[in-house]
């Protein structure tokens, strides 16, 4: 009798467990994550590009198994437009406008092309190295407002940018890209701050 009643107990507990169980087995919806990791020429961008590799790499890893349903790591590079005009002071109240000439904006343009890929081939070196799911895109404009339209128009799970650690007097006259993306992208986003020897002082 003791016996039955001590199988019955033990059944009723495995069957009102059974929920429970598998509810915990039930993984979280991580595996389609499509993220966003912003460089630029500062050692921060590429600490928080490796901060995220070192992190998420089994959420974005290019093997056969994994692919079909791995996420998707997007570098992003955003050149500074350029202007073919400056103005100079030319005595009280004026200012004389200097235009650039064909050759001098097609050796910028050439510049920062170069600067853009080398970039983008470092940042390729790294993901490639873990077998990170990975593709470019260099965008030209105003860093902040470029890096918040492309996130929003990818509809991006995750946006990383690095913190240069901008001291209260350069924040104000320079702003701050994390600053202007934590309070502007339309997702989540993560500001990995660097050690402190790598910060600008």
């Amino acid at each position: 009798m003791a016996e039955d009643q001590a199988t019955t107990a033990m059944e009723t507990s495995a069957v009102e467990k059974q929920p429970e169980t598998t509810t915990e087995a039930e993984p979280p919806s991580l595996t389609t994550k499509r993220m966003v990791v912003a460089i630029d020429e500062s050692d921060s961008s590429f600490y928080a590009l490796q901060w995220v590799i070192d992190h998420f790499s089994n959420l974005l890893l290019t093997t056969q198994a994994a692919e079909a349903e791995s996420g998707m790591l997007t570098v992003v590079h955003v050149q500074s437009p350029f202007h073919h005009f400056a103005a100079f002071p030319a005595g009280p109240g004026g200012a004389t406008a200097v235009y650039a000439s064909s050759t001098m904006i097609e050796s910028v343009r050439k510049a920062q092309q170069e600067t853009s890929a080398a970039l983008l081939s470092r940042a390729l070196q790294m993901c490639r190295a873990k077998q990170i799911r990975t593709e470019t895109l260099v965008l030209e404009g105003d860093a902040k407002e470029m890096i918040c339209e492309a996130v929003e128009q990818m509809h991006v799970d995750l946006l990383v940018v690095g913190s240069r650690g901008l001291g209260k007097i350069k924040r104000a006259f320079l702003g701050s890209v994390s600053d202007y993306c934590a309070h502007h992208a339309h997702c989540p986003i993560l500001i990995v701050k660097p050690p402190k020897e790598m910060m600008t002082k």
